[in-house]
């Protein structure tokens, strides 16, 4: 499933002619025998989804140990969560059903900023509301989660909550965007019970595009420039699903049950972190779709990564003849 993720393939047709084109590889690349469609959707319905998600977990701890590309405004962790939704068919898949006519599936993932990369992702049906997706989110000590009001439940955040001051934080400098530093107390009935304890609020606006930002925190030790900045960093997370579902063909499915669906997506994220690894010890240059380009063009060759996206070195050509350019005397 990672080589179709890898190679753009869209069918079990197309896949089993790839596999079958090279028999001679087939047997490096762990496979022991000829490969069949029967048994490529015999393996999604049937082998556990689970054993695909601990490849997956393994491959997500081995790119921790890379460095981010990027500066970070704070020494902690900066992790990024969100969720998108992948739509399926509904005649082929209504256990995924969403409202009405939709059906869809819900990709979760909590982006560790500075890597640009997952640090957790899960897969839910689309009927679950997304304001759950962080209940199985692990708890790192010591780092920064950052969520859109998509997610704002004060019932799911009050566990978390730290001991705040009941005064102004920081002074409040207009120059840079910055409104107001507050802390507040929630008053709605549902609300206040949900959350009792104080909380601080940020008012920024953009100074380039003139928006207005809102921030809820519990941090206290950082400036409002700094959780501004924070929250902008969110952005990358949005960027990780604009690239991963149409590069890794992530809309295509070879089989329709829950266990196939979630194989599919995890085999999309395997392939997307091997890629990241090749690229943090080569220190490949470009884009993930920079990489698997070539990548899907010589998959069955025995070619070093960097030689592969080297760039051709110029040559220079004599000039030719002007003759050569004449027909017929023009």
């Amino acid at each position: 499933m990672v080589f179709a993720r890898l190679n753009r393939r869209r069918s079990l047709r197309v896949l089993e002619a790839c596999l079958n084109a090279r028999p001679d590889r087939l047997y490096h690349a762990g496979i022991r025998g000829r490969v069949s469609r029967c048994n490529l959707a015999d393996a999604n319905e049937h082998r556990d989804w689970r054993v695909v998600a601990r490849a997956t977990e393994v491959l997500l701890r081995r790119v921790r140990r890379g460095r981010g590309t990027t500066p970070a405004p704070v020494a902690a962790d900066i992790l990024a969560f969100d969720a998108s939704l992948i739509d399926v068919s509904l005649a082929l898949c209504p256990w995924a059903h969403r409202q009405q006519s939709q059906t869809a599936v819900r990709l979760n993932v909590l982006l560790d900023v500075a890597l640009e990369l997952p640090r957790f992702a899960s897969v839910t049906a689309g009927d679950r509301h997304e304001v759950a997706g962080p209940d199985e989110v692990p708890v790192y000590p010591g780092s920064y989660y950052i969520m859109d009001r998509g997610y704002l439940d004060f019932r799911r955040l009050h566990p978390l909550r730290p001991a705040l001051p009941r005064r102004a934080l920081h002074p409040v400098d207009k120059a840079g965007g910055l409104r107001c530093d507050q802390v507040i107390v929630l008053r709605r009935a549902p609300s206040a019970r949900a959350y009792p304890e104080p909380l601080r609020r940020i008012r920024y606006v953009d100074p380039e595009h003139g928006h207005t930002f809102v921030f809820l925190t519990h941090q206290v030790a950082l400036a409002p420039a700094v959780i501004a900045e924070l929250y902008r960093r969110r952005w990358q997370v949005e960027l990780f699903f604009r690239g991963i579902k149409p590069h890794l063909s992530l809309g295509t499915f070879f089989a329709t049950s829950p266990n196939g669906v979630r194989i599919q997506v995890r085999s999309a994220l395997c392939a997307h972190l091997l890629v990241a690894i090749a690229q943090q010890r080569f220190a490949l240059p470009g884009s993930l779709d920079q990489i698997l380009q070539p990548v899907s063009v010589c998959i069955w060759e025995e070619s070093p990564l960097p030689e592969l996206l080297a760039k051709p070195e110029a040559t220079a050509f004599g000039t030719d003849s002007p003759s050569q350019l004449r027909i017929n005397g023009f």
